[in-house]
């Protein structure tokens, strides 16, 4: 069953910020992720909720989801995230009928 992480993020430090989107997309392989969304225009059509920056991640797994989030390979890159923006992520179980 595929499972997807949704990160919204908030960017502090911008030129930091783009060290990270460089460094991730690499890291993703070994863990066969893909970006379903990475950035683009948001439009809220319920509620309140203006995030800056929405990425959607696809992996295979819940297991490789999380194997890639805690991996060696994601690590330098997460690091730096952490330290140029406040996110808040989660993992979720795809739909399979």
């Amino acid at each position: 069953m595929p499972a997807y992480l949704i990160v919204e993020v908030s960017i502090h430090n911008p030129s930091e910020y783009e060290d990270y989107k460089k460094l991730t997309p690499g890291s993703l392989k070994n863990y066969r992720g893909k970006f379903i969304v990475r950035g683009a225009k948001t439009e809220c059509l319920e509620g309140e909720w203006n995030p800056e920056r929405i990425v959607v991640l696809e992996f295979p797994t819940v297991a490789l989801a999380k194997a890639w989030w805690a991996s060696e390979e994601y690590a330098a890159a997460k690091a730096l995230r952490q330290r140029t923006a406040h996110t808040k992520m989660i993992l979720v179980e795809g739909y399979q009928p």
